[in-house]
């Protein structure tokens, strides 16, 4: 359940994104030039016991008054469907590591570092719209790996799917054998997104606008 903070951040924030999305959502508009997102391993670190605070703001726990430490980003973006239709009531899961490159997992290798603040691991049900909202931190690079987001969408009738959402112009990024695992320079380029600077914003924030197109069509 979202808490009251988490749907008005989202929607202050989603309707100044508005326009500049119409070009790439409008329903059927444009489908030719788009882009099915690549699936990506699920890894090892998919949370092996989930907290109990799952909303899409990955920086305050319920049970805290302390923030998560790191960057604060804004990750959006839509579900669409082959066609560029959004897809409504999809389930959408992200999680990462902390800024200490610890993951919400018993397995993780710096597990004694991990930020106890720091969800870990967030959900969002989309909309009509297909729209979905994250507040969580930039991501950090650990041992081995370029920073990235996992994601995975989940579609009632579907298998689920998942994907890795990676920061533009990351040196990491060339080093890393599962991003360049994506031969096809269009399809790669669609999992890498700008962790751009918001101007007005005073600490530091940034947005990042992560669209999802999945291959196939819902039923109607």
């Amino acid at each position: 359940m979202h808490t009251e903070m988490s749907i008005v951040t989202r929607r202050g924030f989603l309707g100044g994104m508005a326009v500049g999305a119409m070009a790439f959502t409008a329903p059927g508009a444009f489908a030719e030039e788009l882009v099915r997102t690549p699936a990506q391993t699920e890894g090892p670190f998919y949370p092996d016991k989930l907290p109990l605070d799952t909303d899409n703001d990955l920086l305050i726990l319920n049970d805290s008054i302390s923030a998560a430490v790191g960057m604060v980003t804004h990750l959006t973006g839509k579900i669409l469907d082959s066609h560029g239709d959004p897809i409504r009531n999809a389930v959408v899961e992200i999680w990462q590591c902390d800024n200490n490159g610890a993951y919400l997992h018993t397995k993780s290798s710096n597990d004694e570092k991990r930020d106890r603040n720091f969800q870990g691991f967030g959900r969002f049900l989309t909309g009509s719209t297909g729209e979905y909202y994250f507040r969580t931190i930039k991501p950090v690079p650990y041992p081995g790996r370029t920073p990235h987001i996992h994601f995975q969408v989940k579609v009632k009738g579907k298998d689920k799917f998942t994907t890795q959402c990676y920061v533009k112009g990351e040196p990491g990024n060339e080093r890393d054998g599962i991003y360049k695992s994506v031969r096809d320079e269009k399809a790669r380029d669609s999992i890498t997104v700008d962790f751009a600077p918001i101007k007005e914003s005073r600490i530091g924030e940034v947005a990042a606008k992560f669209n999802i197109v999945l291959g196939f069509t819902p039923e109607a």
